[in-house]
């Protein structure tokens, strides 16, 4: 009796050379890496070409975050390849917990983007501690939030709490209450 093997798509069968179009689709992730690894040398070399004319105010100048984000993406692309070179592979979105049949919810996109289109338009009109309440409680509004008694004394907390990290810790000036001066 002949012994039948079923062997699935990528996988050639006993004796058989691997094919290289087999082989990379059955490796097609490593695209992703090759997609990956150019992108972290671009911000790398991008990062390393800023310009350091200007006066700098602390320990981190302006090309630390984009060396750490160009690293991350070197690092990320070649752990990849370990993985798929060891046979990982990505699984399929099939199973999302969205249900593609109902539509989308525009109103809750809508009331955020008006949330943060009104924190642009006012920060520089009535200062951040103003439009960060609007854009803290527009926000929760939005995502569906309705203690009107509890939601703005959180979003003034949140403000605060904001205002004085970036003013006073990072030393990144916000702006105050312009028309009192602050």
């Amino acid at each position: 009796m002949s012994e039948s093997r079923v062997t699935s798509p990528g996988q050639d069968r006993p004796g058989e050379t691997p094919s290289g179009s087999t082989w990379l689709r059955d490796h097609s992730e490593l695209g992703i890496c090759v997609l990956l690894a150019a992108l972290g040398a671009f911000v790398l070399v991008d990062a390393l070409l800023i310009s350091t004319d200007f006066a700098q105010r602390g320990p981190v100048g302006p090309k630390t975050m984009p060396i750490v984000v160009g690293s991350g993406l070197l690092v990320v692309s070649a752990l990849l390849v370990v993985d798929v070179l060891r046979g990982g592979r990505g699984e399929s979105e099939i199973g999302e917990d969205v249900d593609l049949s109902v539509p989308a919810d525009w109103k809750t996109v809508l009331l955020l983007a008006a949330a943060f289109l009104a924190n642009a338009a006012l920060i520089n009109v009535v200062g951040f501690l103003l439009s960060g309440v609007i854009l803290f409680w527009g926000s929760a509004y939005a995502l569906g939030s309705r203690a009107f008694n509890r939601d703005p004394l959180i979003a003034a907390g949140l403000t605060v709490l904001t205002y004085v990290v970036f003013n006073y810790l990072l030393g990144v000036s916000l702006p105050g209450i312009p028309l009192l001066g602050v």
